[in-house]
């Protein structure tokens, strides 16, 4: 009999309706266990504006420190963040993946099968720790008198900027692995096409795309094709042609963008995951955000989460489980019978984790 691995993972459902999908994680991560040697043990921690409002800290040090010292990864819910400046906060989640160097935002779109128009299965791959996203601001009076001037650093670096065309490499090449285990090959060698604007800002973005390159031209990447798009025309191609691309790297503040706008290819944010990625730890993290419209309603859209999970446990190095819960939710979002409203659906929360569950 084979032994069984432990998973030691924090929850942190954060704000709005982080609180009502970060359980389906939980239950999901439960159920592996009859099936694969896994077992889980979990924590709870605090994170968030509401843990800011009570706490004086958004991302409290103690959080930190149970991550670093007992937990082997994470889910993240959501976070609430206020649209005016509110003194002493910032956003927990940047925080976090400052403090523990999750360098790389990995978000996969995926279309369902049978969905209308063309299929889609393509990796935005996003460098997490700088860009404009260094939030070194500043306001000051106009020399000239003519009224408030605002500025902002956009920090761009070769170590950050190499780290992530390795993996978004990485990413390629195993998932040309994967489509060659399953039979399915998408048409043509794997694929980076590295997304910048160094046509304008020569010196950030020019460095990026200039490392990324470098990078990409690596031995062990030797069978990936390497392409390039100026960040502007990547939208354009991206809504137009999606079946051209498989894995896309960009800077911080273009990966954002671009992932945000990629999960209108695929009806909602809600079935779009992303993962925070470093070297020693994994925060799985669903892409919308705490939507307090919603809150307290039970219509959460929790496939998001979920698909994060598996994600999360794909960079554990449990692909094998992580491919069981692709499975049941892709399974549940092709019958389309137990869809939340975001997708068209009458059903609530409770009933697509149920739904996944059982096909799990």
């Amino acid at each position: 009999m084979a032994t069984k691995r432990t998973l030691h993972i924090a929850l942190m459902p954060g704000d709005g309706i982080g609180k009502e999908v970060i359980p389906a994680g939980r239950r999901v991560l439960e159920a592996l266990s009859t099936s694969f040697p896994l077992t889980f043990t979990f924590t709870t921690l605090p994170a968030g504006f509401t843990c800011f409002q009570e706490t004086g800290s958004a991302l409290p040090a103690s959080t930190l420190q149970t991550l670093r010292a007992e937990c082997t990864g994470a889910l993240f819910g959501a976070v609430s963040s206020p649209t005016t400046p509110t003194l002493g906060y910032s956003s927990p989640i940047v925080a976090l993946r400052k403090q523990l160097d999750l360098y790389a935002n990995v978000r996969p779109v995926k279309s369902v099968r049978g969905a209308v128009g063309p299929p889609i299965d393509l990796v935005i791959v996003r460098e997490n720790t700088e860009d404009l996203y260094v939030k070194e601001e500043k306001t000051y009076d106009a020399a000239d008198g003519s009224g408030k001037v605002a500025e902002a650093i956009k920090r761009i670096s070769e170590k950050a900027s190499g780290r992530i065309a390795r993996m978004a490499g990485d990413i390629a090449v195993r998932r040309e692995r994967v489509r060659r285990g399953m039979g399915a090959r998408k048409e043509g060698a794997p694929r980076v096409t590295v997304t910048h604007k160094s046509n304008v800002l020569s010196q950030t973005d020019g460095l990026f795309r200039a490392t990324a390159r470098k990078a990409l031209m690596e031995e062990r990447f030797k069978g990936v094709k390497v392409e390039e798009q100026i960040v502007d025309s990547m939208f354009y191609k991206l809504y137009r042609q999606p079946g051209d691309y498989d894995v896309i790297v960009a800077p911080n503040l273009y990966g954002d963008l671009l992932s945000d706008g990629a999960a209108a290819l695929v009806g909602s944010l809600g079935v779009v995951p992303s993962a925070n990625v470093g070297n020693d730890f994994v925060v799985g993290e669903p892409c919308h955000g705490s939507a307090p419209d919603i809150e307290g309603q039970n219509i959460a859209n929790p496939i998001a989460t979920i698909r994060s999970t598996a994600l999360m446990l794909e960079f554990l190095g449990e692909e094998a489980a992580a491919a069981a819960i692709y499975k049941a939710v892709d399974g549940s979002l092709e019958d389309a019978k137990i869809l939340s409203p975001d997708l068209g659906g009458k059903a609530k929360t409770d009933e697509v984790i149920e739904d996944v569950l059982k096909r799990l």
